[in-house]
């Protein structure tokens, strides 16, 4: 097994506090959150990243599940891997797998999606914060106390914040390092205002670090959700995603970023999809080329050599990496996985039912779609919408595909 160094969550938050400042956070974004994308953020002022929501059961049966949702290298920290779980053998056994290679562990209880509140992850674990308090718990006292455990939530009213302030502190009581919220009720579309004045109530009422998430588009939306509900730490999604240096104060990405990005995807050459590249280039450079420029890249073919020559070509790239000198992006780590505990828990536990699900969600493949996010942006260049085939459905629930 690969060495990597340990970075601990709670000294992080604790070094912020002494600053009087607050952890910037790049949000779990399925398709997106990946060791590259990681990376890069990293670059431009971000603190803590949090990989893609990864599905616990599958990771815990599928070497090729683990292959596909989960890599790293040395300078992969601080980071934090995201589980969706509804059940303390899934979620113990992912986080007991997974330990060697991160610095935290998250529950995913804050996704609508229709496929994942239907299987019983995401927002419909809110329905029994007992449950959630449950798994939280079991790795808690599992694990060692330097290693974060965390959860991410959402409001659970937009009239009343008192039942949302009782599962929080139930949650808190657990022993979990911080608690994230998104200012919205799952019902809430993006359209819906974030609740801060909620945010902030909620700060009140919890001795445990919160980090707030929801309309964080520039370094000074998060400085005033910070200013306002005085959370430990803001998250970013949407935002990040068409501005990964958001949290260096750039009001729109940089062309070193660009460079960046351009140099990363280089060096990862097959360890990147197409689509992971292309679609970080097509978020990142909205706002540095024209309209017609962003048409023809969003539809370049599935060559990655002609996506590099056209971001040359458009974009006035600087001719050294960001910070001088010659960026080298480290190789992946060779992760090495024992199912033998999993398989020993479950194995008077599991139904047949359980398996099936189980075996749906390893052939869960989030790359099979561009995903609402990106078509949305289609859309916006006067595409005409497309609709998702039943796979796609699964996948993306109607939106965008992860929690913001």
């Amino acid at each position: 097994m690969e060495n990597k160094i340990k970075t601990n969550i709670r000294e992080l938050f604790e070094s912020a506090a002494e600053r009087r400042t607050f952890l910037k956070m790049c949000a779990p974004m399925v398709r997106y959150s990946r060791l590259e994308f990681r990376n890069l953020v990293r670059s431009f002022g971000t603190d803590l990243a949090f990989t893609s929501m990864i599905m616990a059961d599958s990771f815990c049966r599928s070497e090729k599940a683990r292959l596909n949702e989960f890599t790293t290298n040395k300078d992969d920290t601080p980071l934090i891997a995201q589980f969706a779980a509804n059940n303390a053998i899934d979620f113990l056994s992912a986080t007991e797998m997974v330990y060697p290679y991160v610095d935290g562990v998250d529950l995913n209880c804050g996704c609508p999606q229709r496929w994942a509140m239907a299987d019983g992850y995401g927002s419909a674990m809110l329905k029994t914060p007992e449950l959630i308090a449950d798994l939280l718990a079991t790795v808690r006292r599992n694990m060692p106390s330097s290693f974060s455990v965390s959860v991410k939530v959402r409001l659970l009213s937009n009239q009343t914040i008192k039942h949302t302030v009782d599962m929080c502190r139930q949650l808190e009581a657990t022993g979990i390092h911080f608690l994230t919220v998104h200012g919205r009720t799952a019902a809430e579309k993006t359209n819906v205002p974030v609740h801060k004045e909620a945010i902030r109530e909620l700060k009140q009422s919890l001795t445990v670090p919160l980090v707030a998430n929801g309309d964080i588009f520039t370094l000074e939306d998060a400085q005033e959700m910070h200013q306002l509900t005085r959370c430990d730490g803001v998250m970013a999604a949407r935002g990040i995603l068409s501005n990964p240096a958001l949290f260096s104060g750039s009001k729109s990405t940089p062309p070193e970023c660009v460079a960046r990005w351009l140099n990363i995807c280089e060096q990862a050459d097959t360890d990147m999809t197409f689509q992971c590249m292309h679609h970080h280039f097509s978020f990142m450079t909205e706002s540095l080329l024209a309209k017609r420029e962003r048409v023809v890249l969003n539809n370049l073919g599935k060559d990655k050599s002609k996506v590099y020559d056209f971001i040359r070509k458009h974009i006035p790239l600087p001719e050294a990496a960001p910070g001088g000198g010659t960026f080298e992006f480290p190789s992946k780590l060779c992760c090495t996985y024992s199912e033998d505990k999993f398989r020993a828990r479950s194995r008077e536990s599991r139904t047949a039912l359980d398996t099936e699900r189980a075996d749906g969600n390893e052939n869960y493949n989030p790359d099979a779609t561009d995903g609402s996010f990106f078509q949305s942006k289609r859309e916006e260049l006067g595409h005409q919408p497309q609709f998702a085939s039943d796979g796609a459905d699964f996948m993306d629930g109607g939106c965008i595909l992860f929690d913001e």
